[in-house]
């Protein structure tokens, strides 16, 4: 460990390589692709798997982008290689967020429902 490393308290981590880099694109590249394909296959009506995907279209697309989201968090934003306090500080605050969010959707539907 070099001294500027020690005085800021860091650890040697191994850092992702071009190749992984390469990967973690192309996983992103077939995400995005099955997104698109998601959406077209549920708009379609003459396409096949039609009636199956057409429901499902939301949470697909919601489960997809959250992967990206995830990789992308963990590699390209170094997540993944940092001390667990930023990893901590960036996600609790995204579950502390989607549980509002649900919260609030669940009421809201309550609420309509109610009101009927």
């Amino acid at each position: 460990m070099d001294a500027h490393a020690a005085a800021h308290g860091h650890e040697d981590h191994a850092h992702p390589t071009p190749g992984l880099y390469g990967k973690i694109a192309a996983v992103l590249f077939v995400l995005t692709a099955l997104e698109v394909l998601a959406f077209e296959v549920g708009r379609r009506p003459d396409w096949p798997m039609h009636a199956l995907i057409e429901p499902l279209v939301v949470p697909i697309l919601l489960i997809l982008s959250a992967a990206k989201f995830a990789l992308v968090a963990m590699f390209y934003m170094h997540l993944k290689q940092d001390s667990k306090l930023f990893s901590n500080l960036f996600v609790w605050p995204l579950i502390i967020a989607a549980a509002i969010i649900l919260a609030l959707i669940v009421l809201h539907a309550y609420w309509i429902k109610a009101s009927f």
